[in-house]
This record gives structure tokens, sequence and C-alpha cells, in this order.
């Protein structure tokens, strides 16, 4: 090997007390073609990371003179850089647990599975690299696409969180309200990941029937039961070597919990009908809107899988919480929707702001996608929105409302005689009909004949408002 070759060799730090285990962990990643190092106790280690850069810490967790953990932190604090992963005694899941939260890349069990090593190092080498290639490079001329669109204190934050959790392979929980875009997090964390050109696989548990789950995440052998005419791979082997989005796990039942924590635990599955387990990689990200500690309380969520699967969290800030990105965000949609055929105006901005967005991003994007089909000349006004709600007492003038009573809606218009109180005695049928005859030709000349906001404005269906205006024979244009 030349001198060149030599100094580009990535090169791994081995801290274990056991003789034949290092000289194992040595060979092996000797032959991988990497330089290795070796330490018995934390105080060598310590020196050798003085002395050398490493593309890879790997630390047995009870060493003579201290903790693995204590190597762990120490990595974190002083060479950021350097990705650290643990070797747990077997059965210490806790153990691995901890060490992510503090901080790990990843970890393995002993005894030591050498492919599982082996991917484990590809993945940290991988990892390594991209840390220090960022450190090298002053600017990112062309920064990745962002699938989070914002930039509220709040967005800035949760960027930047997925900017440093990415670096894991630590299972990661993402909380917050339904629609705010925990997948869309899930899918930034993966492409920001050492893992982004592997596969990203997002599965809803609340959508798959109990009696199919297991087959559907660990897969089936033919024959297994009736219909299995085939060998079918699950959502572990789809997802090997990348990431499984667990949404809405809180929805998983308990029997299915049990073998889900047993197949993140030991990395091994095993098919409906087979006799022995497949070893799998994947990076776990569960996402739920569900307070999963209550579940925990309640008994509807297993407390072990609970620490297994949060081990750092990323809670997402609602809608309502970061206004000022509506703008960015109605812009985004828009144009993955129109390709910029259509714009928003300054007022429907403004309403959209003055909106309380229960739904989150989910339901912008819906309002949007409704508005378009109701914009005229290529730009989407206040009443194409058909918002139902103010916020905070606020009016969103004029945000359409179709709770809103037909009274209140014509308090805001001029002064006619037709509704002014008649003389006595009078016809009242002819009265009301006029009245009613006045009530539709304004809501449809507000919504330039758009029968649909008519009636949304008038607090009518759209048949009984196409039925009223055949009966008074209301003409386009009267």
């Amino acid at each position: 090997m030349s001198t060149n070759e030599t100094a580009t060799c990535p090169r791994i730090l081995v801290v274990d007390d056991e003789a034949h285990l290092r000289e194992l962990l040595e060979i092996t990643l000797i032959k991988m073609g990497l330089d290795v190092d070796s330490a018995e106790t934390l105080a060598v280690a310590r020196t050798l990371l003085a002395k050398h850069s490493y593309s890879l810490v790997l630390t047995d967790m009870r060493l003579p003179d201290g903790s693995g953990m204590e190597l762990v932190q120490e990595v974190g604090a002083s060479y950021k850089n350097t990705p650290i992963a643990v070797i747990t005694a077997f059965g210490s899941a806790d153990n691995a647990v901890v060490a992510l939260k503090a901080g790990a890349f990843d970890y393995v069990s002993k005894p030591v599975a050498l492919d599982q090593l082996r991917k484990l190092v590809r993945s940290a080498l991988q990892e390594s690299q991209v840390a220090a290639e960022h450190t090298t490079t002053a600017v990112k001329l062309h920064p990745a696409a962002s699938f989070l669109i914002g930039q509220s204190a709040g967005m800035q934050e949760v960027r930047a969180q997925i900017a440093r959790l990415a670096r894991s392979m630590a299972p990661v929980i993402i909380t917050g309200e339904s629609g705010s875009g925990k997948e869309l997090a899930a899918r930034e964390i993966h492409s920001s990941s050492a893992r982004a050109d592997k596969p990203f696989i997002a599965v809803n548990c609340g959508a798959i029937p109990e009696n199919l789950m297991e087959a559907e995440f660990f897969g089936y052998r033919k024959g297994a039961f009736t219909g299995a005419a085939d060998d079918r791979e699950g959502f572990f082997q789809a997802a090997n070597g990348g990431t499984l989005m667990l949404d809405e796990v809180a929805d998983l039942p308990l029997a299915m919990q049990v073998k889900l924590l047993r197949a993140i635990q030991e990395r091994r599955i095993r098919k409906v009908g087979a006799t022995i387990e497949e070893p799998v990689d994947v990076r776990i990200i569960s996402a739920t809107h569900q307070n999963l500690a209550a579940c925990v309380e309640q008994g509807r969520f297993r407390q072990d899988l609970y620490y297994r699967l949060n081990v750092i969290e990323l809670h997402l800030p609602p809608l309502r919480k970061r206004l000022q990105d509506i703008a960015d965000l109605s812009s985004g949609i828009l144009r993955k929707l129109t390709g910029d055929q259509v714009r928003i105006s300054d007022e429907a901005l403004h309403a959209l702001m003055a909106y309380d967005f229960p739904g989150n991003v989910r339901e912008l994007e819906n309002i949007l996608e409704r508005a378009i089909a109701f914009a005229n000349a290529g730009c989407i006004e206040v009443c194409d929105l058909a918002l139902r709600g103010v916020r905070n007492g606020q009016v969103a003038t004029p945000v359409l409302v179709s709770e809103t009573p037909v009274q209140e809606a014509t308090q805001a218009l001029p002064v006619n005689d037709v509704f002014s109180l008649p003389e006595l005695p009078c016809s009242l049928p002819d009265y009301l009909e006029n009245v009613e005859k006045e009530l539709i030709r304004r809501a449809l000349d507000k919504t330039r004949n758009n029968r649909t906001q008519a009636a949304e404005l008038l607090g009518v269906s759209f048949r009984q408002l196409r039925y009223q205006i055949q009966k008074l024979k209301i003409q386009d244009g009267d």
C-alpha cells in the first residue's frame, strides 16, 4: 500500500478489555481494508484519541478503569465529528438506550454478529465522511432543499435538531398535532443521514387490520396461511439498510407491540411460517399525535417499547404557533399544485393568518387546493378560501363563514328599500320574497356568480340555493 493510500485509509479505535474480542474485531476491520488501533482501558483510549483522528470509535460498556459511557460523553464533547458506537452485553438493551441518549451513533450486542458489525461500520464511515466534508467546506453552495418550509424560530430549531440527530442511528419519536408534518420531518431525518440512498418506508400503524399486522411487518412464507401463495417480504425487509417510519405508533395493539419490541432489540425478524430469524438493519422513526406517556399509564402502550422508541424526541410546533410561515407555505403549496399558475392575494394571506388551523399544514393545503378551483384570473381572494372560523376573537374580514347567519352576513351591506319595514297593511309573502331575492342577488354578485360560494355565504346548501334561484326566477347578471 502506498503512503497516500495509507494516509487516506479510515482509522478505527477499538476499546475493549477482552483480548480475544479485540482480536476478532481487529481482524474483521482489517479485512474491510481499515486501519485499526486498540485499547484495553479508558486511559489508553484517551491517549490514542489525542494523537490520532478516527472515523469510528467502538467501545465496550464495561472497562477496568471506568465505563464506556464516559468515553461516549467525552467523544461527543471533544470529537464531535467522530461517531462512537458501543458494545453491550446480551440482554442489556437498557444500557444501549442510555448510550444512544448520551450521543452514541449506534450499538452492537454481544455475542457480536460480524455482519451486523460490518453494516454499523459502513454506516459510521459514511457519516464520518459527510461530517468531514461539511467541516472542510465553509459554505455549501447548493444546500439540499428542505422538506420543511418556514423561517420561524420554531422551524429553525426543528431543522437544527434534525441536523444533529441525523448523525445518529438512535430511534427518534416525532410528536405533534395531526397534520403538522411529522412524515415530512421523518423524511428530512432520513435524507440528511448516511442512509439517504437507502429505502424510506412509512407505515400507518392505525390503518392495518390487527390480524394482518405480523405478516405486513415481518413478511410470510409460502403456505403460512390460507392465501399465502408465495413468499413475501414485510416492511422491515423493504426498509433494510434504510429507515422505517411507524406513523401513529400509539395505535399498535399490545400483542404486536411485544413482537415489535423484540425485532427492534434483536435486530432480527422471523417471517410468519418460518423457523429461522433473519437479520435486518433499519433505523426506526416513530410518530404520534397522542401522548405516549399517558398511553403507558393507561396500559394501552408497553413501557419497555416506549423507552425503546423514545430515545430522542422531536416535537413539531402547530401551525398557529408559526403563522409567519404561512406565506412561504402557501407559495410552496401553490407551486406544487399549479406550477406558479395561481397566486394568493395579500388580503387572502391576512385572512389565513387570522385562522386557527386546527388541521395544521394539512388543512392549509386542503384549503388552498379547494380555493384554486374557485379562483378567477389566477388569483385566490378571501372569498375563495371558505374559511370556517376566526382566531382569538379577531374577525378575518371578509372571511367566508358558512355558519354565519344570513342577518350577520348582510349587516355590512348598504341599506336598501327592500329591507325597510313596509307600511301596513302589506303582503308578507311578497315582502319576504323580495328580501330573499335581494339577498341571493347580493351573494351571487359578491362571489361573481359562483353558486357554491354564494350558498356558503347564505348558510344554505348548494341544492337549496339552486332551488330558490329557480323558484324566484333569478337570472345571472340580474
